[in-house]
């Protein structure tokens, strides 16, 4: 039995991750999200994570409690090894990963597959605004690095502007995905 390709949510702040990676999920009854393990401190929302001190995080790192783990933004974000059982059971695992792993995701976990998720300037400083986590001063900083490339050497990407409305973004990554599917 084939391991399900872990699909890779990836893109600048404010571009709508979580929104895709929720209405991929309850959209394609064979698509599992796995849910991040994130330092992020109480009472900063965000995506359904599960919330641990840096500690208990690197506590976890040391029993191998994770496929994949990296710092950003001040915090630390694992993929439990749990991901491995997800992708027997799935057609395809979703996954919110930071740009700057993915080289080494496509190492662990060999059939990756990447959206890269994109929107206007002026989408992304709506929504990173609209959200409320972040300062002003951390809003700009988030915009200069959505300009920031994906690395060199990945396998498969597939980009898809997610400025319009989200039922469109399925849509086009569906009809992009059908031969992964298939």
């Amino acid at each position: 039995m084939s391991l399900a390709p872990v699909i890779a949510i990836v893109g600048p702040s404010g571009v709508g991750k979580d929104s895709v990676i929720e209405a991929l999920d309850a959209r394609v009854p064979g698509f599992h999200r796995v849910r991040r393990v994130i330092t992020r401190p109480e009472g900063k929302q965000g995506e359904d994570f599960d919330r641990v001190s840096v500690e208990s995080f690197q506590q976890m790192v040391a029993q191998g409690a994770f496929a994949l783990h990296w710092p950003a933004h001040g915090l630390f974000y694992g993929v439990p090894k749990t991901v491995e059982e997800l992708r027997q059971q799935a057609d395809g695992v979703l996954v919110n990963l930071s740009r700057s792993v993915l080289l080494q995701a496509q190492e662990v976990f060999g059939d990756l597959v990447v959206i890269s998720l994109t929107a206007t300037p002026e989408v992304l400083a709506h929504r990173l605004s609209a959200r409320g986590r972040e300062s002003t001063a951390e809003q700009a900083r988030r915009m200069t690095r959505a300009k920031a490339r994906l690395p060199e050497g990945l396998m498969r990407v597939l980009e898809i502007d997610n400025s319009g409305s989200l039922e469109s973004t399925i849509d086009t990554i569906l009809d992009h995905l059908q031969p992964e599917r298939a």
